[in-house]
């Protein structure tokens, strides 16, 4: 008798945590859903891409610095 009185206390107990637990954890995914967040993935991705481009703006820098000298060549 005991064993089943500790058993439905621990039933009535238990569901009132389950359910907090699953309130906390709609309500954490909800706000993080709603937040600006970016993956470390998609980071790294950025910083190629922006290295790309670096390297691709130099190099027409410089084709544009060679491009003036010869122009100056013949336009003295």
């Amino acid at each position: 008798m005991i064993e089943t009185l500790l058993h439905a206390i621990l039933e009535h107990v238990d569901q009132p945590k389950k359910d907090l637990e699953h309130n906390i954890r709609t309500l954490l995914n909800e706000t993080v859903a709603k937040m600006d967040l970016v993956s470390k993935d998609e980071i790294e991705r950025q910083k190629i891409a922006l290295h790309n481009a670096n390297v691709r703006l130099n190099q027409l820098q410089d084709q544009v610095k060679a491009l003036d000298v010869l122009i100056q060549k013949f336009n003295p």
